[in-house]
């Protein structure tokens, strides 16, 4: 799991990042001292989870967790009474200075429980006031378009910030896979696989065909041969 710590106090992060080094399978991938710096640390390091201070200079923690594109968020702070509001921007958990390493261990152990698991991990898009989350599973491709990435649910178009390569990696565990630099999409959404001297694509589950680039197409044989010999039926070829 690998894991962002963000807070603008330096002893609050070298405290955090000692007591994620006895925690196994995480990874500290970075540190930010304020909301600016962990927006968009976030997006580049695309990690497993945020931990979060809520008071900082600039942006708040608050207004971080419901920015675009952030990964779960575990709030640590002093202060109890921004508890309600933590949970209002989805926090996985909220833990009060000092922060207990059991507490610490427990609040990681319920990201993996929600987000880790195939299929499980979410998308967050914001419209003004409002906040929407989306399970990947439910999504099917992904496409960039100047500086958003968009996605369909139910018929509906949705924009995210977060971008095409920081989903990539972090979708991979779920089942997406990149076709194209402005093409990613869910394997187990795909229906037929077409190559011609011409063009390459796949048709999806709902009837769209989506662009193939040959930088792309012998990963995607690969992984759909993959998974044909990995279960019964497999996938199309």
């Amino acid at each position: 799991m690998k894991v962002l710590v963000a807070d603008d106090e330096a002893p609050a992060r070298r405290r955090l990042i000692r007591l994620l080094a006895a925690v196994g399978g995480v990874e500290v991938v970075g540190e930010a001292e304020n909301g600016e710096r962990a927006i968009a640390a976030a997006r580049q390091l695309a990690p497993d989870v945020l931990l979060l201070d809520v008071e900082m200079p600039g942006l708040d923690g608050l207004a971080v967790a419901a920015a675009e594109g952030m990964p779960p968020v575990i709030f640590i702070t002093a202060h109890e009474e921004h508890a309600v509001a933590a949970f209002g921007v989805n926090a996985v958990d909220y833990l009060l200075k000092p922060v207990a390493a059991a507490r610490l261990a427990d609040a990681l152990g319920k990201v993996r429980l929600r987000f880790t698991r195939p299929g499980a991990a979410c998308i967050t898009t914001r419209s003004g006031n409002t906040v929407q989350f989306f399970a990947a599973a439910e999504i099917a491709r992904f496409s960039a378009s100047q500086k958003y990435t968009v996605f369909h649910v139910a018929g509906d178009e949705h924009l995210t910030k977060e971008s095409l390569d920081a989903l990539e990696t972090r979708l991979e565990p779920a089942g997406f896979v990149r076709v194209h630099r402005a093409e990613l999409v869910r394997v187990s959404a795909i229906r037929a696989f077409t190559a011609t001297a011409l063009e390459h694509h796949v048709t999806l589950e709902s009837g769209e065909r989506v662009p193939v680039s040959r930088r792309y197409a012998a990963a995607l044989k690969a992984r759909l041969a993959q998974g044909r010999s990995g279960r019964a039926g497999g996938e199309p070829g």
